[in-house]
């Protein structure tokens, strides 16, 4: 039997059209480049968090990537910018709003499960010297469809939200949100209150 077609879908939040989160999504315009690099196996997941950060930020980059390319690679290692790794590790340092060094500042994430951030970081030597820095600990994900090793490892768009707030507390980017817990709930609409309680409340408790 053949497959059924696939629906038409929208060329920015590739959503199927009737499912659309465009006018959701912000428009925000932080000083911080936003530079998000993403594993290729992500690139189609369903719940591309990465696609709807990079939308609401008018300075972002998505960029579809196992290995990056020699453009990117300079960029991304020029000492005229202040750029920081958002990547946990140990004796990483909290990531602080922007010093009045004089340089723009250019933020990198890594969207993908642990393990493909983890080889995205060792295919790329330049962001293995990009100086890394982490989140503050205390609050917990709102992505109740996965799961997450720990209560805070968040989807990608968290993770950028919370790092923008902590750099440019002056601006409210927490409208970047709108269109992820649309999202969610969506998905938790088309599954079922059923399944989903089965299969997801209890290890979100």
């Amino acid at each position: 039997m053949p497959g059924s077609p696939a629906r038409p879908a929208c060329a920015a939040c590739c959503r199927p059209l009737t499912h659309c989160l465009c006018a959701l999504v912000p428009s925000l315009q932080p000083a911080t480049q936003v530079v998000i690099i993403q594993h290729p196996s992500e690139r189609h997941h369903a719940l591309n968090t990465a696609r709807l950060l990079a939308l609401g930020l008018a300075n972002a980059r998505l960029v579809i990537a196992e290995q990056l390319y020699d453009d990117l690679a300079s960029e991304l290692a020029d000492p005229d910018w202040r750029t920081e790794l958002l990547f946990p590790g140990p004796e990483v340092a909290q990531i602080a709003p922007s010093p009045f060094d004089g340089r723009p500042r250019r933020l990198v994430l890594l969207d993908g499960t642990w393990r493909k951030a983890r080889k995205l970081l060792y295919l790329n030597d330049v962001l293995r010297r990009i100086p890394q820095v982490t989140l503050p600990v205390g609050q917990a994900s709102r992505y109740r469809l996965r799961k997450a090793p720990g209560p805070e490892a968040l989807a990608t768009i968290e993770a950028g939200v919370r790092a923008l707030s902590i750099i440019e507390p002056d601006i409210d980017f927490q409208p970047l949100l709108k269109p992820f817990e649309a999202l969610i709930e969506g998905q938790i609409d088309s599954m079922g209150a059923e399944r989903y309680s089965r299969n997801h409340l209890a290890t979100t408790r």
